[in-house]
């Protein structure tokens, strides 16, 4: 009785064991056939490759900043976030971790409009300090910001590399991906790289 329990107990563990390792090979092939999600690019103004009109604008320290045109060896990123939005609040602290990360090539603006205090509250209640924010209706419109969070990637040449909403750091990361390769988003490279399909 004890033998014929053992056995059962092996066949029901090589069992499991199987279907596990099927289990792990399915997952396996669905991961392949998943793309990764870069910023989704929604029907904008402007398209990549655009060259913006430059925008003078005042930071609410009191400095000015001007948004777009050229730049000597760095590139420009622009978030566009707002205090009520729960999910702009959870991607500041990437924003802050870019900004020192690849501070060597990309200059980083935070944008928005509404009230200032209520921005200000923000970056205090996150810790932003050292990233410009500017409060600009005129610079949303200007690249058809329609949702957020949303960003504006601008290459050294002035040149509009990538824009889209973010909602993860993989969403905020493809914009620089986009640049890298020199195509609008990574779902372009990716239907790029497999004829269209």
């Amino acid at each position: 009785m004890i033998v014929a329990s053992q056995m059962l107990l092996w066949v029901a563990v090589i069992v499991l064991g199987v279907l596990v390792a099927a289990l792990a090979r399915q997952v396996g092939i669905l991961h392949e056939r998943i793309a990764p999600a870069g910023a989704l690019t929604l029907h904008q103004n402007v398209k990549v490759g655009e060259v913006p009109t430059p925008l003078e604008l005042r930071t609410i320290d009191g400095g000015s900043i001007t948004v777009g045109g050229k730049r000597e060896g760095r590139s420009q990123l622009v978030f566009f976030a707002a205090p009520d939005c729960p999910v702009c609040k959870s991607l500041l602290p990437v924003l802050r971790t870019s900004a020192r990360d690849e501070a060597d090539w990309l200059e980083v603006v935070l944008a928005g409009d509404g009230d200032e205090r209520a921005y200000r509250a923000m970056l205090d209640a996150q810790q932003i300090a050292g990233i410009p924010l500017v409060l600009s209706e005129a610079l949303g419109r200007s690249f058809g910001v329609s949702k957020l969070p949303y960003a504006v990637l601008i290459d050294e040449a002035g040149r509009l590399a990538s824009l889209g909403l973010v909602n993860s750091r993989e969403h905020l990361e493809s914009l620089f991906e986009a640049k890298e390769r020199g195509v609008a988003s990574i779902q372009d490279f990716l239907s790029r790289r497999n004829g269209g399909a």
